[in-house]
């Protein structure tokens, strides 16, 4: 059992998605309450934990509304692993389509990321001690004290008097303060490191499945003997590679394993997009429609909950949540197969996005592009800002394009911001040095951007 409290609660939750994504409340407030049972559950006693299955979540909405970004910001919100797939991929080729599987074992391995970056952080400081040791002696090779009885009483080359290892220590602990500090970060050193791994390994002829050639892959990989080589690099770059090197072979693999299939299985979050192109368009129909009928019986044991084989071991899909968008422009829900349906017991229309929903979107977030921008000039030593009036304007344009051309969400504002600031961005450094400030105000969006809208050329804010 799990202490509860330590976890968001749905408000909090909500509240962290409203850092990033605007509007929305209603498809915020459900994934926030798919989150928190999920941690519920985990409370509860083992043989309830078993039973409670989570309630997936089917999102309907046009694109750039925020579906993959409430998705993806949820499973940050909940230090989770957390995969993409486009249900598409899968009919591209009809029956010969990626194999549904395959989004299982990519969440498992990004399980295995998580879980081995989370243990890494945990013996940092043990392998950074190594590191420094490993340092040491290129720089300043320890001395021993003489042998003097034993079978290895003739002296060493790199032994001395008392006198010596003495003030052998007392210069390696000097210089071991200069590591620390990055005084010598520019100072070269030749160390050496593993060598990469072999080339993937092919293998020829058919019939060979994806965890096969990934089992063969590895198991050649280990049989191979590994091989050291030297390279001269600063001590600044030694300390990052070294540091990676040591701290994992402080790691216990098996246990970084089985812990990432205990995450993927019971906090893992599979986001399925464009799951209305694969709805087909009703029954007795032949051709694509068989294919895409086809994908969805295919997804329908992983998302009731199977056993699937991974390198890293076997993962049952019970209880990872699964999150499936699509616009449903031509296809509806209902056109999926009836089972599959069943499966997304949770359904949120997502609006359209107003006019005041992209003046937000470019004031507000943690992320917004207005802040994006200003960073980026930033690192020129640039100062950009942006007028309220010039941020209403430009969402007052992004709102029209979306209307005139192609509904393309949040995404069109990409493309604005892209086509008012290009002339700036490379004007910068050459013609716009060091120190200048740029003020961005309505006169100028409308002089850069007014007179394409007017004139109906649009062509440049397609995607």
């Amino acid at each position: 059992m799990i202490d509860i409290e330590q976890f968001l609660t749905p408000r909090q939750i909500v509240q962290e998605l409203d850092k990033y994504i605007i509007g929305q409340h209603e498809a915020k407030r459900n994934v926030a309450i798919a989150l928190r049972n999920r941690w519920r559950r985990m409370s509860a006693s083992e043989e309830m934990q078993k039973e409670i299955v989570p309630n997936n979540i089917l999102m309907i909405g046009a694109t750039g509304v925020g579906k993959t970004e409430i998705a993806r910001r949820l499973a940050k919100v909940a230090n989770a692993p957390f995969t993409k797939v486009e249900a598409s991929k899968f009919t591209e080729v009809g029956y010969v389509g990626r194999d549904v599987e395959s989004m299982v074992r990519d969440l498992v391995e990004q399980s295995v990321h998580m879980v081995k970056a989370e243990k890494k952080e945990t013996v940092k400081a043990k392998a950074a001690q190594v590191v420094e040791d490993i340092i040491l002696d290129a720089l300043i090779p320890p001395v021993k004290k003489p042998v003097t009885s034993g079978p290895n009483m003739f002296p060493d080359t790199d032994t001395g008097s008392d006198e010596d290892v003495e003030l052998n220590e007392k210069t390696r602990e000097k210089f071991r303060d200069k590591i620390r500090s990055g005084e010598l970060d520019e100072r070269k050193i030749e160390i050496n490191v593993q060598a990469g791994s072999p080339s993937n390994v092919g293998v020829i002829g058919g019939g060979m499945d994806e965890v096969s050639m990934m089992n063969i892959q590895e198991m050649m990989s280990n049989i191979m003997p590994k091989k050291n080589k030297k390279r001269k690099v600063t001590i600044g770059d030694a300390k990052k590679i070294l540091l990676e090197e040591e701290a994992a072979k402080l790691i216990d693999m098996d246990e970084v394993k089985e812990e990432a299939i205990r995450k993927a299985e019971n906090t893992g979050i599979i986001f399925i997009d464009e799951i209305d192109k694969i709805a087909s368009g009703g029954s007795g129909k032949s051709g694509p429609d068989i294919s895409r009928e086809g994908v969805q019986r295919d997804l329908l044991p992983i998302v009731e909950g199977s056993t699937v084989n991974t390198k890293y071991g076997v993962i049952s899909t019970v209880h990872i949540l699964f999150v499936a968008a699509g616009a449903f422009h031509i296809s509806k829900p209902s056109d999926l197969i009836p089972e599959l349906q069943g499966r997304f017991p949770i359904r949120v229309e997502l609006n359209n996005l107003t006019k005041d929903d992209f003046f937000q979107i470019l004031r507000t977030p943690k992320n917004a592009l207005t802040k994006q921008y200003k960073a980026l000039l930033s690192a020129e030593k640039v100062e950009l800002d942006f007028e309220e009036d010039a941020m209403e304007e430009l969402a007052d344009i992004a709102f029209r394009v979306n209307s005139e051309v192609e509904n393309i969400g949040a995404r069109r504002l990409h493309t604005v911001m892209s086509q008012l600031l290009n002339e700036i961005l490379f004007d910068v450094p050459d013609k716009i040095g060091p120190n200048a400030k740029i003020l961005v105000n309505r006169q100028m969006v409308k002089e850069k951007l007014e007179g394409m809208v007017k004139n109906k050329d649009l062509s440049q804010f397609i995607l």
